[in-house]
């Protein structure tokens, strides 16, 4: 058999400049700034963690992953997004299995990248939450000692912590609702107050966000659809109730809303593909996140209102996607036909 001369396959004869790869280095190198705060923040315990998740999802894609998976960078957000949400004083072999579940959970037990149902970060998230929620609510008072570690980050593995000279404190969502004590919003829009790594900066995630968004990296329509749906909610809550309910700018800039909204719910995997399921799919994770916030038993809930949103994502494209045109007609002589 002979060679054709010209071989003409399924794929596209022009290709975009942007590959997977690109796309994932990009957005890594936009949560640079955003680590670079935590580390401004809270010291050496914040690369401490990082490191640890890093480390953890690295070793599992390299362990069970496919050849060359390492190369695309998406590893690498998944780790850098797991630490973000952690907290400074986390024991590191802790947020090292973190980062294990993330991504052998989360990613290769879909069947790799571009598979998962989940977002992997927010699962590893979960499933440490759900294992060892002390150390998962524990915060550090930011800036006491820049060089003291926040935390017994150095603690065996399933270990009794040993004692650690640092202070804790609540979130300011802990304090509001189980104190009615508020925060200074110049503060939280800073990230000067305490929390996981990533409830920091509201200014440089939204800038970090409009970059990828300005490069077409991430669809707009979610982030703004949830800012919209917690503003509109929280606000209407604060105009019936000032004195139990919260403002619309201390809703949004408190908690992990900003690096949720803007990196995580926009995950290319997880998150709608037409306009209009975007739309929906950040108002469903808007009203959750007021929902648990407001009535639930924990004082955040952007976690579990965007891993409940994934779960909807089939159902929002399926109902949301175009009409094919011609379809009718031949649907309706396929009956004629019968």
């Amino acid at each position: 058999m002979t060679t054709p001369r010209l071989l003409i396959t399924a794929w596209p004869h022009l290709a975009e400049k942007d590959s997977t790869p690109r796309i994932m280095w990009t957005v890594n190198a936009t949560l640079l700034p955003i680590v670079a705060v935590s580390f401004y923040y809270f010291g050496p315990s914040a690369l401490l963690v990082l490191g640890a998740s890093l480390a953890g999802c690295l070793f599992t894609e390299w362990a069970v992953g496919k050849k060359g998976s390492l190369a695309d960078g998406s590893a690498v957000i998944t780790g850098l997004l797991l630490g973000l949400t952690l907290p400074a004083g986390l024991p590191m072999w802790m947020a090292f299995v973190g980062g294990v579940f993330a991504i052998g959970f989360g990613k290769i037990i879909f069947g790799g990248l571009g598979q998962n149902i989940f977002n992997p970060a927010l699962l590893g998230r979960a499933f440490l939450q759900a294992a060892f929620p002390v150390a998962l609510t524990t915060w550090p008072v930011i800036r006491e000692n820049w060089w003291q570690l926040r935390g017994d980050n150095f603690a065996l593995p399933l270990m009794a912590a040993g004692e650690v000279d640092i202070t804790t404190t609540a979130t300011p969502l802990g304090l509001h609702k189980f104190e009615q004590v508020g925060t200074n919003l110049w503060s939280l829009m800073i990230g000067a107050t305490e929390g996981s790594l990533g409830e920091t900066a509201g200014i440089v995630i939204i800038l970090c966000g409009a970059y990828l968004a300005w490069r077409n990296y991430l669809n707009w329509r979610i982030p703004v659809s949830i800012f919209l749906t917690v503003a509109v909610l929280a606000g209407g809550l604060h105009l019936l109730s000032p004195e139990r309910y919260p403002d619309s700018m201390f809703m949004l800039f408190s908690g992990g809303l900003m690096i949720g909204a803007i990196y995580m719910a926009t995950d290319m995997v997880t998150s709608p593909v037409t306009n209009k399921a975007c739309w929906i799919f950040g108002a469903g994770i808007g009203a959750i996140v007021v929902i648990i916030r407001m009535w639930g038993g924990l004082n955040e809930g952007v976690m579990y209102a965007i891993l409940l949103m994934n779960a909807m994502v089939p159902f929002l494209n399926r109902w949301t996607q175009p009409k094919v045109f011609g379809t009718a007609a031949e649907k309706a002589e396929a009956q004629e036909a019968t």
